[in-house]
């Protein structure tokens, strides 16, 4: 009775899947037919003001005017009232794609909600709209790039995880219909330097290209289904990354086989032949990126395929191609025209920088953060400590939350608010900003270095703030267009952090706001502890309360490697990957890639290949025993790395290929297990392809990248050898 129970279920579960697959195809073959009806009753000016990103509404069509241009990186952007999440370089800092996933599930919740609103009050403007440009799954190639907070880090692999799970939770689940529409940025091989980046010819080697710049966008492409993807103002081999039929079409359509938007980024369509001399005037420019495999323009330039089409460049069947994805994508948001069949829009506006979205931000927060030092057990810090003194000038700044591309929130905390949230009522807390962010005091007279030392615990919070980096025209204290011209922290903090370090006898703890690497050393010899905050968004206060003072254990790790400092990096605008990032570097290296402690002290050990007998065409476990010897419950970032014959040469030193969050209990063990995949085990060769090489394999279960300075700062590792001929 029980067997045939089961069966029943196990009809009807296939039943309703096959019902449910089959109403999809219904609705998408219902779609496209609408899609292309609209379009055969355009004009040919119809037809182009559709393709940018201000499209007006064409009232006999019953077509509403949309602006294809949001944001929302970490939160809806530029868009009034919103949740605010650290920036993408601490989302990545979580190791975490189950929590970003719900990341992703809130910023398409809250912007469903507002786009409702907006609708009904009749704001069609820009940032209101379903069409985000995000993820940021740009590699972060040189630690001077001033756009590198809103990538997910250094590594493809972790950028490809990260972000297949924030364009999962922003699409929905829907088989046809989007929640929202995510877009992966910014194609292909751009990481700055953001004064070049109009004009520029990024020429990075095949191997470079699959290896390292592609893998992020194509993994987005084929197992997350990112319905935009946006091209970038640089040329690659000589073409605008906008306009690249190699790029756009040999690659992203016929190879990975996309079937969403590709869209310019802002003005990149006038780049080409303005800044790249590609083409000698706009209409020529719009032709190229029209054929190339653009369909939207962010900008006017499109405007000039009218003539391009009279001076035949382009057909109309170009227009009529380049259109059909753009309609596509308005459908599957249902907001193309009034008989909206989304799921998605009745969604209220209740749930905007809601109670709920607020505590999902302050574990983002609690997560992302990395302790670098810890010194004695300086933390956590008791509650009922007698005396604290906040200082710095970013302990009670709000700006310094939000990094760039960010909304506003009603609930927005501060790190000393979220440090005087934990205290005691007897304990005395005292704050004074101490010094100014970026230039020294005008006032010679100083009454706060001796207040800070006299304290039980100094808390001391610099660093950076998004008027030091970003984009090209946002951080208006940035002499290089937002990128950095070296690594460290400005001299005046510097001293400001010796002063008080001088003949102390009390506690230091230091914690560090930036979204690059910083050069650290000075600053680590000088605290008892050190923090990497970045810009941890509106709950980064009580975030950093909870752990200061034990009540969370810290586990975020560095998605990014910090150098000792910029003297010995190549040059910036050299995009080979030679003597970057942790897949090959081998010296200048402060913290690693995946480095950060916890409150506990977990040892590796014992690993093992569940299946030794493997040709390279079949999968590989890997088990490996993990033990915490602390006296604290927490939770580590467990993970794998591959090195693979001739790493260092013509491979990686070692390449992370999976990674697990895992809860350690105090004094117990666990055993972790992992799956290789053949094709993880094949390495990109010189021509761009991948090959399985014969010869020895080293498979390393590590809390860090495997390198010389991990074990100095002594991260546990246990590893494998093994052969394949």
């Amino acid at each position: 009775m029980k067997k045939s129970r089961f069966l029943v279920l196990l009809g009807s579960l296939i039943v309703g899947a096959n019902v449910l697959e089959q109403g999809s195809i219904d609705t998408e073959t219902r779609m496209l037919k609408k899609a292309r009806k609209i379009i055969s009753q355009m004009t040919v000016e119809e037809k182009i003001s559709q393709m940018m990103n201000e499209a007006p509404g064409i009232e006999r069509l019953g077509i509403k005017p949309y602006d294809w241009w949001s944001e929302g990186l970490h939160g809806v952007a530029r868009n009034g009232c919103a949740t605010v999440f650290p920036v993408p370089i601490g989302i990545a800092a979580t190791f975490d794609p189950n929590l970003i996933e719900q990341v992703g599930d809130v910023i398409a919740t809250e912007g469903r909600a507002k786009y409702n609103v907006a609708r009904q009050i009749g704001n069609y403007g820009r940032y209101a709209g379903l069409t985000y440009w995000s993820p940021n799954v740009n590699i972060f190639r040189d630690p001077r790039w001033g756009r590198g907070q809103e990538t997910y880090g250094e590594d493809p692999y972790l950028t490809a995880e990260i972000g297949k799970a924030y364009v999962r939770g922003l699409q929905g689940n829907d088989p046809f219909f989007l929640k929202a529409a995510a877009c992966a940025k910014h194609y292909a091989v751009h990481s700055g330097p953001e004064a070049l980046r109009h004009e520029f010819n990024a020429s990075p080697s095949k191997r470079d290209l699959f290896e390292t710049y592609l893998p992020a966008f194509e993994a987005l492409v084929k197992e997350a289904k990112v319905e935009a993807v946006m091209g970038a103002y640089n040329r690659v081999y000589g073409e605008s990354a906008s306009g690249s039929f190699f790029l756009l079409t040999d690659i992203l359509r016929k190879k990975w086989g996309f079937k969403g938007h590709v869209v310019s980024d802002c003005g990149a369509v006038d780049d080409i032949y303005g800044g790249h001399k590609i083409a000698k005037d706009v209409a020529e420019a719009s032709a190229i990126a029209l054929k190339s495999g653009l369909n939207l323009n962010c900008g006017g330039s499109f405007h000039a395929l009218k003539e391009a089409l009279e001076r035949k460049l382009i057909t109309e069947v170009d227009l009529d191609n380049a259109l059909m994805p753009l309609m596509m994508t308005r459908l599957k948001l249902g907001n193309l025209t009034d008989d909206d069949e989304s799921p998605y829009k009745n969604i209220s506006d209740s749930v905007i920088a809601s109670y709920t979205h607020a505590m999902v931000a302050r574990e983002v927060a609690q997560k992302s953060m990395v302790l670098l030092k810890n010194n004695n057990h300086t933390l956590p810090l008791k509650k009922d400590v007698k005396t604290i003194f906040v200082a710095g000038p970013y302990a009670a700044d709000t700006y310094v939350m939000m990094g760039n591309y960010y909304g506003v929130s009603p609930r927005s905390n501060t790190f000393l608010q979220g440090i005087a949230a934990k205290v005691s009522g007897g304990t005395s807390i005292n704050y004074k900003i101490g010094i100014l962010p970026t230039t020294p005091n005008m006032n010679p007279a100083d009454w706060t270095v001796g207040e800070v030392r006299a304290a039980e615990v100094a808390i001391v919070v610099i660093g950076l703030s998004g008027i030091d980096e970003g984009e090209e025209g946002d951080a208006i204290a940035s002499s290089h267009r937002g990128d950095k011209q070296n690594l460290k922290l400005p001299e005046h903090q510097l001293k400001f952090l010796r002063d008080i370090s001088r003949n102390r006898w009390n506690k230091l703890v230091t914690v560090i706001t930036g979204g690059s690497p910083i050069d650290l050393e000075e600053v680590s010899e000088l605290s008892d502890a050190v923090i990497m905050a970045w810009y941890p968004g509106q709950e980064g206060g009580m975030a950093l309360g909870d752990l200061l003072f034990g009540d969370v254990s810290f586990s975020g790790r560095m998605p990014v490697t910090f150098p000792i400092n910029s003297d010995w990096l190549p040059a910036f605008e050299d995009y080979n990957m030679q003597g970057r990032t942790y897949k090959y570097m081998t010296d200048n290296i402060m913290y690693p890639f995946g480095y950060g402690l916890t409150y506990g002290d977990v040892s590796y050990s014992d690993v093992k290949i569940l299946n030794p007998k493997y040709d390279g065409k079949q999968e590989i476990h890997v088990q490996a025993t993990l033990r915490n010897n602390g006296n604290n419950e927490v939770e580590e970032v467990v993970q794998l790395y591959l090195s693979a014959p001739g790493a260092g040469v013509i491979t990686p030193i070692s390449s992370l290929i999976g990674f697990k969050r895992v809860t350690l209990e105090s004094h117990l063990s666990q055993t972790v297990e992992f799956i290789i995949k053949p094709d993880q085990l094949k390495m990109v060769m010189e021509d761009g392809s991948k090959n399985l090489l014969k010869g020895k394999y080293t498979i390393i279960v590590s809390g860090a990248a495997p390198c010389k300075r991990s074990k100095e700062l002594g991260v546990g590792e246990s590893k494998i050898d093994f052969e394949i001929w």
